[in-house]
């Protein structure tokens, strides 16, 4: 059993580029990961899960088909629910904590999704 606290911060600054999400851990077959973005990323849905994001850092849009942009800024979530199209973006670089099932691809997409990355 791990007994040592994850340092997000420390793990976010131990690599560089964007929409390349980090596992920093697991939790009940989930992936607890850490990412930044700038930009914009597509738009795609997940259909078998729901579509967890948490701002650690900066501002982050996540624009919804046919629902009004939800906007957040650090210690806010959402969660997209599953089967909705939605494409995030962030006009400055930010800093987010992502949960999703282990595998499943970070584009909705395996054949376009970023590989799994542990950190």
């Amino acid at each position: 059993m791990k007994t040592d606290a994850i340092d997000l911060q420390a793990k976010l600054a131990s690599f560089e580029g964007h929409w390349q999400p980090r596992t920093v851990s697991e939790f009940n077959g989930h992936d607890v990961m850490v990412v930044k973005v700038q930009g914009e990323y597509s738009w795609h849905s997940h259909p078998d899960s729901d579509d967890f994001f948490l701002v650690l850092k900066g501002e982050l849009h996540i624009d919804i088909e046919g629902s009004p942009t939800v906007i957040l800024k650090p210690g806010q979530l959402y969660v997209v629910p599953r089967g909705v199209r939605h494409r995030p973006r962030a006009a400055q670089e930010a800093q987010l904590l992502l949960i999703e099932p282990t595998g499943a691809p970070n584009s909705g997409d395996a054949a376009t999704a970023a590989p799994r990355r542990v950190i």
